[in-house]
């Protein structure tokens, strides 16, 4: 796909230089200050690729689109379509232009992907956190004040490893009627996703990262794991460091969810745990969450479905996908814009009067959307 060229401060400029011999060089002052101006507000605005998805997220991407114009927000969006496209060996892959949109930009918002069950093309999700090596998922878990669940005051944040485990992609068939799926655990990988989660503890005040793991079985894949946050957490003494299975976790976590901080785990585990935690708070219609990249590449996502169901009949809900638009604004220092939107999110939805059907209400994804939008305008 052909982009129209964008015009430079050095265009401007020339463009100034021509209009001075013929205005003057007062007039020329005045032309060159205010392409000046131009151009700096130019560069304020901060271009993030925006992949609306599928079923319902084109309804609750350009739900997005309005809250931030609300906000006036200084985000201008790029929309891409990321069905997958096949190149010479018959493999599936992004199209090149959305690839090239998210190279450049550095940061991408995303939609619901829709994904085939047991036939068609791979996960675009996974197609995406490979080509992009995502190694992390961010996904914050908190309680939103005045929406009542059956648990308070809960404030997790759990970091899966991305690329590799269960989610590796490899298997095959080794006779009929068996067939093998390989688990990768790497040092590499796994040293790396330990490392960002003592990072973010840090840098958030936290005071405990937990590593979730089934090392007393997978002895030698997860027990590598456990072994790299192991050798981390040395590095990090102000943060209590803990081992725990799975199994346990899962079990500790719906009893009482206060007593995680910093949750870390290969994939598959963070994938399960990430989602239950979801309903702790209310179901993954009100969780948001981020993929950060090794090459600076940063994408955020709802992570429920596409819903078919309700496509296109205005009862989508798209809080999960504004709050990971809100952390996305945070990763890029946008702090200010981030709690405004933030604050009208939580607060329509803790006075209770227009909520969308998932949240025990009948409102219509776009009765919310504009309630949020006149906090915004206020």
């Amino acid at each position: 796909r052909q982009r129209p060229r964008t015009s430079t401060f050095s265009d401007l400029l020339v463009v100034t230089m021509a209009l001075a011999k013929l205005l003057g060089r007062q007039s020329a002052l005045t032309v060159s200050r205010s392409f000046s101006s131009s151009a700096a507000a130019h560069q304020e605005m901060t271009k993030v690729t925006m992949i609306p998805g599928d079923g319902i997220g084109p309804e609750i991407s350009a739900a997005v689109k309005q809250i931030f114009a609300a906000a006036k927000a200084p985000i201008e969006w790029e929309d891409v379509d990321v069905m997958p496209t096949f190149d010479k060996y018959g493999r599936s892959t992004i199209p090149q232009y959305a690839t090239d949109s998210i190279n450049e930009t550095k940061l991408a918002l995303k939609g619901p992907l829709g994904t085939p069950i047991g036939k068609g093309h791979p996960s675009l999700n996974l197609t995406l956190r490979k080509t992009f090596e995502l190694f992390a998922n961010v996904r914050p878990c908190r309680s939103i004040e005045g929406f009542k669940t059956a648990y308070d005051n809960v404030n997790t944040l759990l970091i899966r490893e991305n690329t590799e485990g269960e989610y590796c992609g490899v298997e095959h068939e080794v006779v009929p009627g068996v067939v093998q799926s390989i688990k990768l655990i790497t040092r590499d990988a796994s040293m790396r996703v330990a490392n960002y989660a003592f990072e973010i503890a840090k840098a958030q005040g936290r005071k405990r990262v937990t590593a979730v793991h089934k090392a007393n079985i997978m002895k030698m894949s997860d027990g590598l794991f456990v072994e790299c946050c192991r050798e981390v957490a040395q590095r990090y003494p102000d943060i209590e460091f803990e081992e725990q299975l799975l199994d346990k976790t899962c079990l500790m976590i719906t009893e009482d969810p206060t007593q995680f901080d910093v949750l870390v785990m290969p994939n598959l585990y963070g994938d399960i745990l990430s989602d239950l935690s979801a309903g702790l708070i209310g179901g993954l219609g009100l969780t948001p969450s981020g993929n950060i990249g090794a090459g600076g590449i940063a994408m955020f996502e709802a992570v429920h479905g596409t819903a078919p169901d309700i496509q296109g009949q205005d009862k989508a809900n798209p809080t999960a996908l504004a709050l990971s638009s809100v952390m996305m604004l945070r990763h890029i220092n946008l702090n200010d814009y981030a709690d405004k939107i933030e604050n009208a999110l939580l607060s329509t939805i803790a006075e209770g009067k227009v909520l969308t059907g998932d949240l025990g209400g009948s409102s219509r994804c776009s009765e919310f959307t504009a309630a949020v939008c006149a906090k915004l305008s206020a």
